[in-house]
């Protein structure tokens, strides 16, 4: 029967082997799959090239911690705003790349802290109307679109809840149709996305953003709880490098290149070949 030293001496020999065989667990996925909004350009929309992905400020940005984590991630299109949510609550996908801070989506995706960018979310009205707008409490008793489980935050989204009326509809598209051809009095949807599309519509001289805005909300990468590859190492990983990359600016820059990308890619003819 072997002694207690012996006992000891076999039980270090154990702990010492397994400490590389922890580490060599962590970060059990080399490859990622995220998904998003892809009616939100500059942050993210379908490439012309490869419409089965998503390119954009936030696509850029998950690219760059992707290769500073060591994992590879790819932001591809899954559908609609609310179809990519529900790949994400079923764990088809592995994060969602943009996606402000609400107590229903808490539920199903881990939120990666700091937020790293903030937009203004606005009311978009046609330009000849005469409808007076000082804020929130001027929207009552008229007729809204928003898009399918949007959010603006969690003050503005009980507010809606009780005192507008408001049709959620799939595309940012179809809201502002439905905005211009007056069966609907107003859209509320972000800043910059919103003229993004309007002008990419032909509908830049005919709708406008009023002020102020009706929240402020930052923008998160998500992890979905259902992902299989949703463990601690991950989630501190992406937190570690996203801290950084914000406190260096890189999303804003990121954002400005994505602003000059998106006009670059409308001024090209519809039947530019690509190669």
């Amino acid at each position: 029967m072997p002694d207690c030293s012996t006992l000891i001496r076999a039980a270090l020999l154990l702990v010492t082997f397994s400490i590389p065989l922890a580490g060599s667990a962590a970060g059990k996925c080399e490859r990622l799959v995220a998904t998003g909004n892809p009616e939100y350009p500059p942050y993210l929309w379908r490439d012309p090239a490869q419409p089965e992905r998503l390119i954009g400020a936030n696509a850029d940005l998950l690219e760059q911690i992707g290769k500073a984590v060591g994992v590879n991630i790819r932001v591809i299109y899954t559908g609609s705003w609310a179809r990519a949510q529900e790949e994400a609550r079923l764990g088809r996908v592995d994060l969602i790349a943009g996606a402000f801070l609400t107590p229903p989506r808490l539920e199903t995706m881990d939120y990666i802290h700091p937020a790293f960018l903030t937009t203004d979310n606005v009311v978009w009205m046609r330009k000849d109307a005469t409808t007076p707008y000082t804020g929130r409490d001027d929207l009552r008793g008229l007729k809204g679109g928003t898009l399918v489980n949007n959010s603006f935050g969690p003050d503005f989204d009980s507010f809606a809840k009780q005192e507008l009326t408001l049709e959620e509809v799939p595309s940012l598209t179809q809201a502002f149709q439905k905005l211009l051809l007056k069966r609907s009095d107003y859209v509320i949807y972000e800043h910059y996305p919103g003229l993004a599309v309007a002008d990419t519509l032909g509908m830049a001289d005919d709708l406008q953003p009023l002020e102020p805005p009706i929240s402020s909300e930052g923008l998160y990468l998500t992890v979905a709880h259902n992902s299989a590859c949703n463990d601690p190492w991950l989630r501190g990983q992406l937190a570690k490098k996203m801290t950084e990359l914000t406190a260096a600016g890189v999303p804003q820059r990121l954002l400005q290149d994505n602003l000059a990308r998106w006009k670059a890619q409308q001024l090209q003819p519809a039947s530019t070949p690509t190669e």
